[in-house]
């Protein structure tokens, strides 16, 4: 018989969520999302249960997101209903995880991205451990940050979250420890442990504190004046415009920046700063359910397919972004289209959501 895609167990005081799909770098399917939104409405019951742990099998990943594939492919087909259906699930587990009462612990050893960011990020204690890899790539498969980058990114210092959102860029445990996107530094070695002590009973802040690591120099916190000046601009093109000046100056991080910037799909980065302006000012729900109306308009769009095909099914790494460039679009209207109401079909929030 084949593995299952996510073990759910019970280990003394802790309830143990293990994601299972290592080959796919333990990237999210629909039954994997309503295993963990089950497991979670069972443990927030149990007394038995103190807290909750999720780590990735196979070392390599905790989960580099959701399954694109599977969702280009229903898309590709028409089945739009079906990958609006997926979204729907995944961003009410997002909230059941940000609203769990419960210590929620993520062990990050590996890459965390997209959907794998969504599952652990939203909880009480994110450890990462010393091959931790995050990254919201979003912009550049024509999608944009979600599973709830619209809350957390913007609350970053300075603009390291729009600079993070627009470029994709792929940081270290340092720099999320410096962010704040990491609570602890650990050893991988010592998750077991970890575990093991959770599942005695030991206290979750007790436990970090013996095994945690002190953080090294945060490279991306090093070009904070940069990041900050060029990343506050009202537009995508200002931030282009400053970060060439910058370039210019000498600047190579800005250099390097700016031309990554301009291989995303330009509809995405519009997308992407109208929704790290408005997150600043938006509590978690209300976030997500900004999300989910913007996830269906991409679902309708153009710019995801392309950059799936160009990305994951035929690998040319050569998307043709509809429309081109960033002058070919007025960035009012994207957002219009794009955070318009769904009615009777918005993301249900709120109290009665509980």
């Amino acid at each position: 018989m084949s593995e299952p895609e996510i073990i759910c167990e019970a280990r003394g005081a802790v309830g143990l969520v293990t994601l299972n799909r290592p080959q796919a770098l333990n990237a999210l399917t629909s039954g994997m999302v309503d295993a963990l939104a089950a497991a979670l409405r069972d443990w927030a019951r149990d007394p038995a249960i103190g807290c909750v742990v999720v780590r990735g099998a196979g070392g390599r990943a905790f989960s580099a997101g959701g399954d694109i594939r599977a969702l280009y492919e229903a898309g590709r087909a028409g089945r739009i209903d079906e990958a609006a259906a997926f979204w729907l699930e995944e961003y009410l587990l997002n909230i059941a995880i940000k609203r769990f009462a419960k210590p929620y612990l993520a062990l990050v050893g590996g890459i965390v991205m997209g959907g794998g960011v969504g599952v652990s990020f939203h909880g009480s204690h994110r450890v990462a451990g010393e091959r931790f890899l995050f990254a919201m790539p979003e912009v550049g498969i024509g999608f944009f940050p979600d599973v709830g980058a619209t809350w957390f990114l913007p609350r970053l210092p300075g603009e390291t979250g729009t600079y993070l959102a627009l470029t994709g860029s792929r940081i270290g445990p340092d720099d999320a420890r410096a962010l704040g996107l990491a609570t602890h530094l650990a050893p991988t070695a010592s998750f077991e442990a970890i575990v093991e002590r959770l599942a005695a009973g030991e206290a979750p802040d007790d436990v970090l504190a013996s095994l945690a690591r002190p953080p090294g120099p945060s490279p991306l916190l090093a070009e904070r004046t940069l990041i900050d000046r060029c990343f506050a601009a009202p537009s995508v093109a200002e931030i282009l415009a400053r970060l060439d000046r910058e370039a210019e100056a000498g600047s190579a991080f800005a250099r390097d920046a700016a031309a990554t910037i301009r291989t995303k799909s330009p509809t995405s980065l519009v997308v992407a700063l109208a929704q790290m302006r408005a997150g600043r000012d938006l509590d978690f729900e209300a976030a997500m359910a900004l999300e989910f109306r913007i996830v269906n308009r991409i679902a309708a769009g153009h710019d995801f397919y392309e950059g799936v095909r160009a990305t994951i099914i035929d690998k040319d790494g050569a998307p043709a972004w509809r429309p081109a460039s960033l002058a070919e679009l007025d960035p009012d209207e994207v957002v219009r289209a794009h955070v318009a109401p769904l009615g009777a079909r918005e993301l249900p929030v709120g109290p009665e959501a509980r």
